[in-house]
């Protein structure tokens, strides 16, 4: 006896909740060590003279976990394509929040010298290898139980656990940074949200055992021919190569953007400004809110009007409003920082709200999962990994903003050719075997 349509639509509710509360605690283990890079890491595992040049050295390891994300979704989407998205989703919860928790137990370079900088790298490595999958996978198993018509609302509701995750551990660590002295809160303060992270993973573990597996994926796994050897990651370079570069490109700006107005700004609003860490850390988490709700309106846009104009509103925006950002800023006003961060934040979710049904339409069920993922993870190198450390450094070199600003306009330039070059995918079944076109059809209400 099938599920009536009130029991079918629970079940999915339930996927879209699951997949949201997990990506917010991984995003939030990931986020947490970008805050506290620029914030404490600096002092107490890179102990320097020069403030910025500490600040440099922690946001090189921040760096490095972006290199290991394109391994982890390379590994994680090969199995997810041959094995299902569900078992792959429980394990990179698993490898976060344990590296999460272990860096709140992690010595200072004080205790134990070079060693400590070095296990809090290793450590980032292991999460950078579990984010890479977890992406592809969270937005994959919502993308493929929807459907056709409103993908977009529904599958950008994962993306809201970037910003959720982020809201979350920036607003730990001010609670942590406002009501503790400074000794405090470098003594031990900062060890407290890690080590939330143990709460968090358990709670996201029983959630995401009740989540079912992709139809999409069980449909293609029946039909598939079971003599046949199936091997992603050579399909998607052999028939996706320009699908994956699509999804590089259009992540550029995307990853860019975020990351000078959510770690940059804690950086130089603090050294550049000379100002309390809490008014950057107030402004990003009042923007990170609105971000939260506003990611689901784009994705509904984009059901609209389609993927690539709401992408391109987003592009373009952040490039423009780049430079009124930092204008903002340098007001020293705390009120204008927080305008200044969520104007920034709600037009990056022009692009964040569209892309995760954006790229899943790129690519065919039989690799879907390896294809996302890479594409998405390698950009995080090009894109993500950098940005904090060109925006520190070029701040540094020039001792202006500008060059910041117009950094960011050349990846929005990049994003906006790549958009350009993809073809609109609006309403196309994820059930076939190539994107479909989009479907000539009124817009949905």
């Amino acid at each position: 006896m099938s599920a009536t349509p009130a029991a079918k639509r629970k079940s999915f509710v339930r996927i879209v909740g699951a997949s949201l509360i997990g990506t917010t605690i991984e995003w939030y283990d990931f986020f947490l060590y970008t805050s506290a890079a620029a914030l404490v890491f600096n002092k107490l595992f890179f102990p320097t003279a020069d403030p910025l040049t500490g600040t440099l050295l922690a946001f090189t390891t921040y760096a490095i976990g972006f290199l290991a994300r394109p391994i982890g979704g390379l590994v994680f989407g090969h199995f997810g394509d041959k094995v299902g998205r569900k078992k792959l989703l429980v394990l990179s919860l698993l490898l976060m929040g344990g590296a999460t928790f272990a860096m709140g137990l992690l010595p200072t370079y004080a205790a134990i010298g070079a060693a400590a900088p070095i296990l809090l790298t290793l450590l980032r490595l292991v999460q950078g290898f579990a984010l890479g999958g977890e992406w592809g996978g969270a937005v994959l198993i919502v993308s493929e139980h929807g459907d056709d018509r409103r993908r977009g609302f529904w599958a950008s509701w994962p993306q809201c656990g970037a910003p959720g995750g982020n809201l979350l551990a920036t607003a730990v660590l001010a609670v942590l940074a406002s009501t503790q002295s400074d000794e405090a809160f470098l003594s031990w303060g900062w060890r407290v949200p890690f080590l939330l992270s143990g709460v968090l993973v358990v709670i996201g573990l029983w959630i995401r055992l009740t989540v079912t597996e992709s139809p999409v994926f069980v449909a293609a796994q029946a039909k598939a021919d079971a003599t046949e050897k199936h091997v992603p990651v050579v399909e998607v370079f052999r028939h996706g190569w320009r699908r994956v570069l699509i999804t590089i490109g259009a992540r550029m700006a995307e990853n860019v953007s975020y990351y000078v107005i959510t770690a940059f700004i804690l950086v130089y609003v603090t050294t550049g400004l000379g100002m309390d860490r809490t008014v950057g850390l107030n402004a990003v988490l009042i923007g990170s809110a609105v971000h939260f709700l506003t990611i689901p309106v784009w994705g509904a846009l984009s059901d609209r009007i389609g993927r690539r104009p709401v992408y391109l509103i987003g592009a373009v925006g952040v490039a423009v409003w780049s430079f009124a950002f930092f204008a903002l800023l340098d007001t020293r006003s705390a009120g204008l920082a927080i305008v200044a961060a969520t104007v920034g934040l709600v037009l990056h979710g022009a692009m964040y709200g569209p892309q995760a049904a954006f790229f899943s339409e790129q690519f065919p069920t039989r690799y879907r999962y390896t294809g996302l993922s890479i594409g998405g993870q390698l950009s995080s190198i090009a894109a993500g990994a950098v940005a904090p450390l060109i925006a520190t450094a070029l701040y540094q070199r020039f001792d202006s903003t500008l060059p910041v600003a117009l950094y960011v306009v050349a990846m929005s330039a990049i994003t906006a050719v790549a958009v350009l070059s993809a073809r609109e995918t609006r309403g196309a079944s994820l059930h076939d075997t190539v994107p479909a076109a989009p479907r000539q059809t009124a817009p949905v209400v």
